[in-house]
């Protein structure tokens, strides 16, 4: 009703790779889901801990210790028992094997949309340069956590961001590998003061982050792959 039936087919034949499905990328992937996108990969190396529980949407106490990926896959499967889902619990870096051999290793060479919400600087770099090697189109998560108002994410080239750690981190790593493309990130310029609390399970400092934030990230991030989408098939105009 809203795009008309060449971007539903379009959605439904779209092949994303969602990497990173904590409180961003989790909401990310059921947003794409609950579009009409029917064949996505999801990827995180890691399992559902109890500390997950306020942002992430797989994170439930049914779930704790299960992988991150099986758990989303399970409850997109139940949404859309006709998506072709794959889950993999896999840890992406490219410094073993390379960029070639790694990317065929999640099917990146076959896919037609990355949605990077990986935490680790070095593991975004690599898969940001995989992307661009294979010219998949790639949006980004920067850093949401120390963040308590949705209205400040924005969406710019990576390159015009400012006022976030993780995405001048970002741009220092991408020069120094010589990288001077360009693809689309969310990121927000807000910055509040972590409080004094230790985590009560590991008595390790963590930034503290709010599902507000995180989850209206993940939304953006889906809306770019499926106004994207729409856009090619004349459904919405550019």
């Amino acid at each position: 009703m809203l795009t008309g039936a060449n971007a539903l087919a379009a959605l439904s034949e779209a092949k994303v790779l969602v990497f990173g499905l904590g409180g961003v990328g989790s909401w990310a992937a059921e947003a794409l889901v609950r579009s009409g996108v029917e064949h996505i990969t999801l990827v995180d190396f890691d399992t559902v801990d109890i500390t997950n529980i306020n942002r992430q949407i797989e994170a439930a106490t049914s779930t704790i210790g299960q992988s991150k990926a099986a758990a989303l896959a399970a409850r997109l499967g139940d949404i859309n028992p006709d998506c072709v889902i794959t889950p993999v619990q896999k840890f992406f870096s490219c410094k073993d094997e390379g960029i070639e051999k790694t990317a065929a290793n999640f099917g990146i060479p076959k896919a037609d949309y990355i949605i990077d919400a990986i935490d680790s600087l070095e593991s975004k770099l690599d898969l940001i340069e995989a992307a661009a090697r294979f010219n998949v189109k790639l949006f980004s998560s920067m850093g949401m956590a120390l963040k308590l108002d949705p209205t400040r994410l924005k969406t710019v080239v990576i390159w015009k961001t400012s006022g976030c750690a993780l995405a001048r981190n970002v741009r220092e790593g991408l020069r120094k590998r010589g990288f001077n493309g360009n693809f689309t990130v969310v990121y927000s310029d807000e910055k509040i003061a972590q409080q004094k609390n230790d985590d009560y399970t590991s008595g390790k400092k963590i930034n503290g982050s709010a599902v507000t934030v995180t989850a209206a990230a993940g939304m953006i991030l889906a809306s770019l792959v499926v106004n994207d989408i729409c856009k090619q098939t004349n459904a919405i105009q550019p």
